[in-house]
């Protein structure tokens, strides 16, 4: 069995469904949110305290496993679910997106894309077949497709890499394409990079590919996309290049227009967003999956969710608030709740600054669980809103989602 996907319940009034996938690792309800555990590790947490939260599902990123400690590491050492400590489902994304973003140097040719290591400087090649192959060996249950993901903005041209003519001219050619022409270019080459990744893919028996849908911001290449991509039978498929600068309306507008041309019965995953109207506003469009480094990201930078909105508790009007992050017991979070017999109360908004401001790690952990439990508390309110179709209750108790 490699994936399954059931739908339960659907909306009368929007695209939105609830569901639930399973996975040769278990399964997870719809919609979904999957923490992101960048190099193998939700950073900070143990994953018995990220299972607390309410995660069925986390994901991780193979660009970074592969520069370290690699994927033939990592299969040596059990897999990625023994490297992470975590039984359940686990989705890797195929490491091209940050090949493009992260790298310093990078050239994206018709057969892939050379880059510098981030993390000694090496020149790194990274192709269909290479990404499949690593994800193929650190064994996650969802794997993505290795797609060209264009720039949302076009971008100064980027000093030549290494000492080889033939990359060097595709990265002046790439260069001084205009932004149509390179996304013209992305389109056709994720179309062909997706054949070559499913007929690569050595271990379809138990890790399901997806497909990524590209097209920025035009419609008319979106619909191209979701065509021509969605023609090649997979598990699922997933919305990309969406959240690379764009505005929240530029990105519902986006997904309003693509996830409704998806195939119905399969997973929609939409990759990279999290904030609450975004999340909202793509469940409405019948959107499954999701996934941001948001929640942990910015509990690493004292800022914490609320249903209000976020909190930013290195302010000094915290220094002696005695209230928990979300007052009234709302959240069960072990920074808003006592997490053990005898204990004294919660830790307050003014204990948390003190942590932050002394450098003390229980900070960055307490608003980073606090912000995961945030989250799944939000999509077990959004699936709950579908099955009861209530989302005037849900707007009056998620105020953040700006719905």
């Amino acid at each position: 069995m490699t994936l399954r996907f059931a739908i339960h319940h659907r909306s009368t009034s929007s695209g939105a469904r609830t569901g639930r996938v399973e996975t040769p690792h278990g399964a997870f309800d719809t919609p979904a949110f999957m923490p992101v555990g960048t190099r193998g590790s939700v950073k900070g947490l143990l994953p018995e305290l990220v299972a607390r939260t309410g995660a069925q599902i986390i994901l991780a990123n193979t660009y970074h496993l592969l520069l370290r400690p690699t994927p033939s590491t990592v299969a040596a050492l059990g897999g990625l679910h023994r490297l992470m400590g975590w039984p359940g489902p686990i989705l890797t994304d195929s490491g091209g997106y940050q090949a493009y973003s992260m790298a310093d140097l990078n050239a994206v040719d018709d057969d892939g894309v050379t880059f510098r290591s981030i993390v000694d400087g090496s020149e790194v090649r990274l192709t269909p077949e290479s990404a499949i192959a690593a994800q193929n060996a650190l064994g996650a249950d969802i794997i993505m497709a290795f797609d060209d993901c264009p720039p949302s903005i076009a971008a100064p041209e980027p000093g030549p890499i290494a000492a080889d003519p033939r990359l060097a001219r595709v990265l002046r050619r790439d260069a001084q394409l205009d932004p149509r022409a390179r996304l013209l270019l992305a389109n056709e080459r994720t179309v062909r990079w997706l054949q070559r990744c499913k007929d690569a893919h050595g271990r379809a028996h138990d890790q399901a590919l997806f497909g990524i849908v590209q097209g920025g911001a035009d419609l008319d290449q979106r619909t191209w996309s979701v065509l021509r991509v969605c023609d090649i039978d997979l598990p699922g498929y997933a919305i990309g290049g969406v959240a690379v600068g764009e505005s929240p309306d530029d990105i519902a507008r986006v997904v309003r227009h693509t996830a409704p041309q998806m195939p119905e019965h399969k997973p929609r995953y939409l990759m990279g967003v999290g904030y609450e109207r975004d999340i909202v506003a793509a469940v409405r469009a019948g959107v499954d999956m999701f996934d941001c480094v948001l929640p942990t990201r910015n509990g690493r930078n004292a800022n914490a969710f609320t249903p209000a909105g976020q909190i930013r508790l290195r302010n000094a009007r915290f220094a002696d608030d005695p209230e928990p992050i979300e007052p009234g017991g709302a959240c069960d979070c072990e920074a808003c709740r006592p997490v053990w017999t005898g204990a004294p109360g919660p830790f307050s908004r003014g204990t948390l600054r003190h942590l932050f401001m002394s450098g003390e790690m229980l900070g960055p952990i307490l608003v980073s669980l606090h912000n995961l439990r945030y989250f799944q508390r939000l999509m077990v309110d959004i699936r709950r809103t579908i099955r009861d179709d209530d989302w005037p209750g849900f707007a009056r108790r998620w105020p953040a989602a700006g719905m």
